[in-house]
């Protein structure tokens, strides 16, 4: 059992969070739930020991191992596949190694009565008491089973880790994570850049294959999947429900319900004791009862409504100017790197009004043909933009884009033209920014903060085509509720990619399928297509 224990982290006089009590069990599937900037992350670097609190404590048994996995993947560039994996067993490296060096030492020095001799064999004594108590394990073995379990072949063993997607290396990261056997899984928004059939293979691994999981997501649909209770961190302190995310939600409706009901009886008592001691104060045949009452009311515990989180992101796309017919065709489109081919011949069309959705694994082509599209990049055939078609772009990475040395408020003045700059203020509140949050420097804020003031800058200007890259990662399930319903309104044309079930579903009436180097035109709503291919992919993985 992993106890965490009066946490609290306070900086700048502002307390984050205090108070934060709770125990992790072998086999729990924890969702740590809240809005951006809540402390969420900050939470769990903490019980992964990469951050200190202010005051607290996180305790451990000495032999167990938390594995962490953080929301800006580390891999580094300079190795392979294969040798990332193994960084798993680094500990047992390192004591071979160790033993290696200390053997060849022995065999060259020949003072063997001084003390510096027999130091080193007392220490090759003693780490090779601890080197041969452990299991005797084939690495290679062991990371090779890993990384096929989780679709790498022989020939991506010796790849560089930069040639993969985000994607795949979440699953490097993984195969580390599995190799270590841990007691506890730390996972902060591991859906983000992962396809759908990733996602699928995680939630698998977290319900048969791992002991203790804490996962922060914006995925409801993966987290009601894999969880069976919810810790939320709201308003500096913790509610810990053993319950999945959608009948935690229920479940804290029903507490605040009961609240408000004691606290209104608790009220109408006070309200009617207080009435009894001014009408019957001063008569002496009542003295003892207004006494008695007025001790009561003086060690009366009063009763606390939790305080609703009512911050949302309000968006609404402007209203967007009448395009053509087709403000999108695509005809004989292919495009390669070097021999590696992303799609051939890729031809369709997209309608004014259209909502379609982009849909396929990693590194199947999905953002290629958004930049053919945006004509960023040279291709073979033709992309058209149809009459009056005006764009409005939002990148994987569009958030760290901004630049981290402007405050808020300058990052949207820059680009703000004529009237708007005076509603700027009244534009940035709408997104959550208000007060001193305006003249906070983008290099301070969360991943969330980071995505709703890029989106600010997306609707400064009206648009009839919205293309949007990823748009949910970093962002609270709130504020992407919000963003999907200002979508299902927009009366524009609309390219969607997301790796999120949840967000995606009620949004498209079509779906284009990136897939073995072939653009697959459905004439179908995203919600038939991913029950379909969904079926497909789990009959797929039981063969």
């Amino acid at each position: 059992m992993i106890s965490v224990d009066q946490l609290a982290v306070e900086f700048s006089g502002t307390t984050l969070f205090s108070g934060v009590t709770f125990n992790v069990n072998e086999n729990d599937k924890i969702a740590l739930m809240g809005k951006n900037g809540a402390g969420k992350s900050t939470l769990m670097k903490i019980i992964a020991g990469v951050s200190k609190p202010t005051r607290g404590h996180v305790r451990a048994p000495k032999d167990a191992v938390i594995a962490y996995l953080p929301q800006h993947l580390l891999t580094a560039d300079d190795c392979t596949v294969m040798e990332e994996a193994s960084k798993a067993f680094g500990t047992l490296l390192d004591m071979k190694n160790k033993l290696d060096e200390l053997n060849k030492e022995l065999e060259t020095r020949t003072d063997y009565e001084s003390d510096a001799y027999m130091n080193i064999i007392n220490e090759v004594s003693d780490l090779g008491l601890k080197y041969y108590a452990i299991e005797e394990v084939n690495i290679e073995a062991e990371v090779e089973k890993a990384l096929k379990g989780l679709g790498f072949t022989a020939a991506d063993f010796n790849r560089p880790t930069s040639e993969f997607s985000g994607g795949w290396r979440m699953r490097i990261e993984l195969a580390k994570i599995l190799l270590q056997k841990p007691d506890l899984i730390l996972l902060d928004e591991p859906t983000n850049h992962v396809d759908i059939e990733s996602v699928l293979w995680l939630e698998d691994f977290l319900i048969n294959k791992a002991k203790a999981v804490i996962v922060i997501s914006h995925d409801r649909a993966f987290i009601d999947a894999i969880t069976n209770r919810t810790i939320e961190v709201t308003m500096g302190r913790i509610y810990d429900y053993k319950a999945n995310y959608s009948h935690y939600l229920q479940l804290r409706e029903d507490r605040r319900a009961h609240q408000i009901k004691a606290y209104e009886e608790q009220q109408k008592m006070i309200a009617d004791n207080r009435q009894f001691i001014e009408r019957f104060k001063g008569t002496y045949s009542k003295t003892n009862q207004v006494s008695s009452r007025e001790r009561m009311l003086e060690k009366l515990d009063i009763i606390e409504i939790d305080e609703i989180d009512n911050s949302s992101l309000a968006l609404r796309f402007p209203p967007a100017p009448r395009s053509g017919d087709f403000p999108i065709t695509v005809k004989d489109v292919s495009k390669s790197y070097d021999e590696h081919v992303v799609f051939n011949n890729a031809s369709f069309s997209i309608a004014r009004g259209e909502k379609v959705a982009f849909v396929g694994r990693n590194g199947e082509g999905k953002s290629t043909m958004i930049k053919a599209i945006l004509g960023e990049i040279a291709v073979e055939g033709t992309c058209q933009l149809g009459h009056n078609a005006q764009i409005g772009y939002f990148a994987q990475n569009q958030a760290a884009l901004l630049d981290p040395n402007l405050t808020v408020f300058q990052t949207v003045d820059e680009v703000a033209k004529g009237d708007i700059r005076t509603q700027i203020k009244n534009i940035l509140g709408q997104f959550m920014f208000s007060g001193d949050a305006i003249q906070k420097k983008v290099g301070l804020l969360s991943g969330g903060e980071k995505t709703r003031l890029a989106m600010v800058k997306l609707l400064l200007e009206p648009v009839n085509v919205l293309i949007l890259d990823e748009p949910t990662n970093h962002l609270d399930i709130k504020s992407k509720d919000v963003l999907k319903e200002a979508l299902k309104n927009f009366d524009g044309t609309l390219i969607l990619v997301s790796h999120d079930r949840d967000f995606l579903q009620g949004l498209a009436n079509k779906v284009f399928e990136f897939k073995e180097k072939r653009v697959i035109e459905h004439f179908e709503t995203i919600d038939a297509f991913l029950e379909r291919n969904k079926v497909e992919t789990m009959r797929e993985l039981a063969l």
